[in-house]
């Protein structure tokens, strides 16, 4: 019996459909539960939107060339990597930052994008804030930035896969 990879363009839609159902699920805990998004949580779901877009684009474009092919893969590479260390970062301030170094409740992202230069928004995002650092829903008794986490390692690690495959 001999088996046959999935076709590249089918790999890139069932990617596709998982950050579309991520993003349903986002949207879900935000405005069915009630679960505001931090700003690292924000910055998890632009970079779902990323992989989502690249392999929306792969998917129609179907590239038969090599360098096309590792183009997309690389991209998606990116985007999950991405992903992975700001939710690497999540899980760090959520696990592994004592209480008493947290930093108090900032303002909201959308103020902080409006008056500050966007180099000093990012660099007080990753410094982390109250509300980064809050655990208010679990699944399977973990926090939501480490089953995004564990969803980019996956996304890293099929576009590692797509980047060495050969059909």
């Amino acid at each position: 019996m001999h088996y046959r990879l999935p076709s590249q363009r089918r790999v890139y839609l069932a990617l596709f459909v998982v950050c579309v159902a991520a993003m349903a699920f986002a949207l879900y805990a935000q405005h069915g539960l009630g679960l505001e998004p931090c700003p690292l949580c924000i910055f998890q779901r632009v970079a779902v939107i990323a992989v989502g877009l690249v392999a929306l684009l792969a998917a129609w474009r179907n590239p038969v060339y090599r360098a096309g092919q590792a183009g997309f893969a690389g991209l998606t590479l990116l985007a999950a990597l991405g992903g992975a260390g700001v939710a690497a970062w999540h899980v760090k301030l959520q696990f592994f930052t004592p209480a008493d170094k947290i930093p108090a409740c900032g303002p909201g992202l959308d103020y902080m994008l409006e008056t500050m230069p966007f180099t000093d928004m990012l660099a007080k995002v990753f410094r982390g804030s109250g509300e980064c650092a809050e655990i208010n829903w679990r699944l399977l008794g973990q926090p939501m930035p480490v089953w995004s986490l564990a969803s980019f390692v996956a996304m890293a690690l099929l576009a590692l896969w797509l980047l060495r495959r050969r059909a």
